[in-house]
């Protein structure tokens, strides 16, 4: 009796996953072809040389044949809030479908009910804590803040926050975007103020602005957006930045100048961006398609190529998924297991007070 009841639920299982399956596919299907109906996909703030994002657009569009207008490829995480926000009604191009920004960005848009939920097939495999249980905002990729450093004319390479501070790095020291609504800068500071206050997150915000505060006040601090061009050029010959950004700048530079990525001693924080789809996207199935192009391993593994750790990155490597060459091209696993990845509490109050207090403590007009 008991052989027959595990062949009957083995034969169920098998049933019931083949029809699962079955029924996976036919919504594929259905949303393909519903996406290309509407024929373009909304993104904005895609750098086609950040995470790898250039080759995963290029794929979306040879995949399913539907057109990406790629809007403000610059733009911040708050940039893209407000372009929801500023875009309600309007169906044309210059709505986003969806937006890229960093995770403390994901909940406050839902709170603003700007966003759409959707869970895409490999939603299982996304870590509960990096994810809204509703399919509002889901983890994509993370990486840890480091110093991108122009070789060629920094000759002592900085090691930690502190170094920063010295003399021989006047007018050199920038980062990757404003702190008043840049994800990536409001991060940096964090992570100046958790090296500063040894890694007290209740100080990290404050100590932060002091420590961008100092390095303004001594000439090292150049308040302009570093960029890959400006780090070459030598207007900003270290910058501030994702790993990920750093060793893509790095490879895309190709020795001219030499580029040196360090990831710092102390106050190492792990940064996670979500994706979200707009409520009020104007193209919402081609976003679903979008979400699910990068959820997927070849999207995943996508990331990778541009140096980011997909959400999914413990799941591919326990199933043996990701090439060794890339894994080969990382930088070393000790930086990833030092990194502090603060909660979106810890997150949020770092940003209201690095936001909100970056002109009075700092008085630094970043530009672009």
């Amino acid at each position: 009796m008991i052989q027959r009841l595990t062949l009957f639920s083995t034969v169920a299982t098998l049933v019931l996953s083949a029809s699962v399956a079955s029924a996976q596919t036919a919504n594929m299907t259905d949303l393909i072809a519903a996406a290309k109906k509407e024929g373009q996909l909304n993104v904005i703030a895609l750098p086609r040389d950040w995470c790898g994002y250039g080759a995963l657009i290029d794929s979306y569009k040879a995949k399913y044949g539907i057109k990406v207008n790629e809007l403000n490829p610059d733009a911040s995480s708050g940039d893209e809030i407000e372009a929801i926000k500023a875009n309600k009604g309007n169906k044309g191009p210059q709505a986003p479908d969806v937006i890229d920004v960093g995770q403390s960005f994901g909940p406050a848009a839902k709170a603003e009910g700007l966003t759409m939920p959707y869970k895409v097939a490999t939603w299982n495999t996304i870590p509960n804590d990096l994810k809204d249980a509703d399919g509002h905002w889901y983890g994509d990729y993370y990486g840890v803040l480091s110093f991108q450093v122009n070789a060629d004319l920094v000759k002592n390479i900085p090691q930690d926050w502190a170094d920063l501070l010295k003399p021989e790095y006047k007018n050199s020291v920038a980062l990757a975007g404003d702190p008043r609504g840049s994800n990536q800068a409001v991060q940096a500071v964090y992570a100046a103020g958790l090296s500063a206050s040894a890694n007290d997150t209740a100080k990290a915000g404050d100590a932060g602005l002091a420590f961008f505060a100092e390095l303004n006040k001594k000439g090292n601090f150049v308040p302009v957006i570093g960029k890959a061009a400006s780090l070459a050029q030598g207007a900003t010959p270290i910058i501030i930045r994702w790993d990920y950004n750093a060793l893509s700048d790095r490879d895309t530079l190709k020795g001219n100048p030499k580029v040196e990525v360090v990831v710092p001693k102390s106050g190492i924080v792990a940064g996670v961006y979500v994706q979200a789809i707009s409520a009020y996207a104007p193209n919402p199935n081609a976003a679903k398609l979008w979400m699910e192009h990068l959820y997927s391993d070849e999207g995943q593994i996508g990331w990778l190529k541009g140096y980011c750790h997909p959400i999914r990155f413990n799941d591919l490597v326990a199933n043996n998924k990701v090439p060794k060459e890339l894994l080969d091209k990382l930088p070393p696993a000790e930086a990833y297991t030092k990194a502090k990845f603060p909660t979106l509490e810890e997150q949020a109050a770092g940003k209201e007070v690095i936001t909100k207090k970056w002109d009075a403590v700092v008085g630094a007009n970043v530009t672009k």
